[in-house]
């Protein structure tokens, strides 16, 4: 197929496209899953990462001929970008979590694992939800310079640029942000056929009822985190150990249905649970982190602001590609 020499306006008028803009939109494309990977690390939020990629394609595009020829590394160029703009992004949330109700969690990924867009994303370890909840925790400037280094490569001098910082406290930042999330110590992703093992014993026994069989799949140290915003009904405090998280659900359960009506579904590359709505509860998106075999975390989001994107029906993402660049 020979490449597009024209593209249609909004107006309904051919305009013509260089090779050049070829070109720029083809590089852009490439490194598009990659960009939209930084953005939800950086803000675990699917609209501002999609919203952060468009951002830094309309800075590229916008560029002189001259300004582009100076890039000599687009991926290196546009992950500092997009670190910049998350940056700005994260210290708004922020100030918007002093208000916010109950606890705050990110925002699921759910994906179908057949070509998905966002497959590529949600295969790094880094974006699991007890990873992200980790990173939640971190100042901004503390989680940016720890993602882009650790994460990404992205020199101290480059990172310094984006925090508006000297390199030396980017490093310190970076140094921060390392030694809190492994002093969290978030369990690592294991192999999904363990996880789904523990998760179809750990759901039988919720809709048999066996309180010992669900207390036995659940970590000494387990916790269950809920996201609701005040919008929607979950914990609005965190439920830890596994005698009262065991209470807990089941008392959903009981009420609800809960965890035991839902269906198996990729959370963040692991597995979960979709629970459709109902008369009794609103739909839901719950992410399990698995460790020694055990049920350690139970996340459980119920915001509809952060279910905006899910397709409850299919179990996978409504929206189209992210970050796809407009025409030229």
């Amino acid at each position: 197929m020979r490449p597009a020499t024209s593209t249609e306006s909004s107006a309904g008028r051919l305009v013509p496209v260089t090779a050049a803009e070829q070109t720029l939109v083809a590089t852009f494309t490439g490194l598009r899953s990659h960009l939209v990977g930084v953005a939800y690390r950086l803000t675990g939020s699917v609209a501002d990462a999609e919203d952060a990629v468009q951002e830094a394609w309309l800075r590229l595009s916008g560029l002189s001929a001259e300004g582009r020829a100076a890039i000599r590394d687009p991926k290196g160029w546009l992950t500092t970008v997009v670190g910049r703009i998350c940056l700005d992004r994260l210290r708004s949330a922020a100030v918007r979590r002093e208000r916010y109700v109950g606890q705050w969690l990110p925002e699921p990924l759910v994906t179908s694992g057949e070509d998905d867009p966002l497959d590529a994303v949600v295969r790094d370890d880094g974006v699991r939800m007890a990873a992200l909840v980790v990173l939640d925790r971190l100042t901004p400037e503390q989680r940016v310079a720890f993602v882009l280094h650790d994460a990404f490569g992205v020199p101290f001098d480059e990172i310094a640029d984006v925090l508006g910082v000297t390199t030396a406290t980017a490093r310190q930042h970076a140094s921060r942000g390392r030694r809190a999330a492994a002093d969290a110590d978030p369990p690592p992703r294991i192999a999904l056929e363990e996880q789904r093992e523990v998760l179809e014993r750990f759901l039988a026994a919720l809709a048999a009822g066996d309180v010992g069989a669900v207390v036995g799949l659940l970590h000494p140290d387990v916790v269950v985190v809920g996201d609701g915003g005040g919008k929607a009904k979950t914990a609005i405090n965190v439920v830890s150990g596994a005698d009262k998280v065991a209470r807990f659900l089941f008392g959903l359960v009981r009420k609800y249905g809960g965890l035991s009506t839902g269906r198996p579904a990729l959370v963040n590359g692991d597995l979960g649970v979709l629970i459709p709505a109902t008369d009794d509860v609103t739909e839901r998106v719950s992410a399990f982190a698995v460790r020694d075999g055990l049920v350690v975390a139970v996340y459980d989001v119920s915001n509809p602001d952060k279910l905006a994107h899910v397709d409850f029906a299919a179990g996978g993402v409504t929206a189209s590609a992210p970050g796809t660049p407009p025409p030229t």
